[in-house]
């Protein structure tokens, strides 16, 4: 696991997940495997038939030179047509959007989840923080009996 986006879990409601590559430049690779990657501002963009991470910073990698690419550049995600065209229909629907959960290595390549998500309402985020508050507090008592 080289970054994951755990805002994503608070703020809104996962329904569907997908795994896709990221098409990746120069010394980016180097960088994810040190693991100097950041998901928080990242959002996921549908344009001309192709899908795009936007937003999601990959610090240059130190030992790098001149030719280091943009830290929050804009980077194509590599998914077959019908997942794009699948994305693209939930996102045509009212409160959906995809955002990016996760970025790690899987074998040799650099693969991110991505879901599409319906936005939490203030009092969605309440109960699910008081469900685990709740189951957090069984645990710990059922530790303490044994």
């Amino acid at each position: 696991m080289i970054a994951q986006n755990r805002k994503a879990y608070h703020d809104y409601f996962i329904d569907e997940t997908f795994q896709a590559g990221i098409s990746l430049v120069g010394t980016e690779v180097k960088s994810l495997r040190a693991g100097r990657c950041n998901l928080k501002e990242s959002f996921i963009r549908i344009e001309n038939g192709s899908a795009f991470i936007e937003g999601m910073h990959i610090s240059p990698y130190s030992h790098g030179n001149i030719f280091n690419a943009d830290p929050t550049r804009r980077r194509r995600l590599l998914l077959n047509r019908h997942e794009i065209n699948r994305l693209h229909a939930a996102v045509t629907r009212e409160g959906y959007t995809i955002v990016p959960l996760k970025v790690y290595l899987h074998k040799q390549y650099v693969k991110i989840d991505i879901a599409i998500a319906k936005g939490k309402k203030l009092y969605d985020k309440r109960d699910a923080d008081a469900k685990k508050t709740q189951e957090r507090d069984v645990r710990r008592v059922l530790a303490s009996r044994d």
